[in-house]
């Protein structure tokens, strides 16, 4: 990590998260290989921590005193967290329509919350103006360089966790897609370092919801560059993200990797959810159960093998978003 001096560090003790494997899922559809790499197990329980870390390291290594993010709840949280432990003021602005949970623990670590009538891009709007006229430092993401620093941790964990032998296949939940960018860029530097071969990484997914999939539509169209995405919904508010400033990073790591984009309904992402909670017992996030309701589409249209070792991201806990009623129905994958 790129630290000056360790005096600066901000931690609330990081920790490796673990691969579990799936195998009552797995048997299901007659699989081997698959993996949940989870995220939940951070400081403020998903994978924002990672950046967050990171980021306010820095900032306090710069002596910045007031930091501000625009976020669709966890990344919101993290700055909370981290710019307390640092001392250091933050702001956050949030969708009106975010989890309660994500809000309560922005104010109770002491941030300036607010909530907008917009989605994510309207928040970043509100931010880039008090970096103008209120001297808030603008932690959006990639509009600072260090959260990516943070955020390449996934891909080293899963180099050293697979002993150097990478998986096959990686599925992300694409917002602003810093972790999936990270994780390339983590890959990239291993292959310079003599540790990894080129021949050997994965072909990295980006998974987004149908009712805002603009790197979908880009990389459909065979396009660098997406357009916004209008009219964006999804319960999935991790991957609401209209427009990504990383667009065309996401987009060339996929292909770069032989990866593709995929989108998957919110009626599919979450019978996903209930389904891994009952057979596993393990309770995603709705993004984290959009990687799940992408790799079976994939596997039934032959851009994934069944016998092909894939990981999925759960990037938070899913404690942090309730359930539905236990009577729902599980169309997904429930076989007969």
């Amino acid at each position: 990590m790129p630290v000056a001096d360790p005096e600066c560090v901000i931690s609330l003790n990081e920790t490796v998260t673990p691969i579990l494997p799936v195998p009552r899922l797995g048997r299901h559809f007659g699989l081997e290989h698959l993996f949940v790499k989870d995220e939940s197990r951070l400081p403020t329980g998903s994978f924002k921590a990672r950046g967050m870390a990171m980021a306010v390291t820095k900032a306090r290594e710069f002596g910045i005193k007031k930091m501000a993010v625009p976020t669709a709840g966890n990344a919101g949280g993290a700055l909370a967290a981290y710019a307390a432990r640092a001392g250091i003021k933050s702001w956050v602005f949030m969708p009106e329509d975010t989890p309660a949970i994500n809000k309560m623990e922005c104010v109770q670590a002491g941030a300036r919350t607010f909530v907008v009538n917009g989605l994510i891009d309207d928040c970043g709007k509100i931010v880039a103006q008090g970096e103008k006229e209120k001297d808030w430092f603008n932690v959006s993401t990639l509009k600072e360089p260090y959260r990516i620093e943070g955020k390449k941790t996934m891909g080293l964990e899963l180099a050293e966790q697979f002993e150097w032998n990478l998986p096959d296949v990686i599925l992300y939940p694409t917002g602003g897609g810093t972790g999936l960018i990270g994780m390339w860029k983590a890959f990239a530097e291993l292959i310079e370092l003599g540790w990894l071969e080129k021949s050997g990484l994965p072909r990295m997914v980006a998974v987004q919801a149908s009712g805002c999939a603009p790197i979908v539509r880009a990389y459909d169209a065979g396009m660098r560059f997406a357009k916004p995405w209008e009219d964006a919904h999804t319960f999935a508010a991790g991957i609401r993200v209209p427009a990504a400033i990383g667009d065309f990073l996401i987009l060339d790591a996929v292909r770069e990797s032989g990866g593709f984009a995929i989108a998957v309904d919110d009626d599919v992402i979450e019978a996903a959810r209930l389904r891994v909670a009952r057979d596993e017992g393990l309770l995603l996030c709705p993004e984290g159960a959009a990687t799940y309701a992408a790799y079976l589409a994939a596997l039934a249209d032959g851009r994934v093998r069944a016998d092909e070792r894939a990981v999925l991201f759960n990037c938070a806990t899913g404690l942090k978003y309730p359930m539905p009623a236990a009577g729902e129905a599980l169309d997904l994958a429930n076989p007969a």
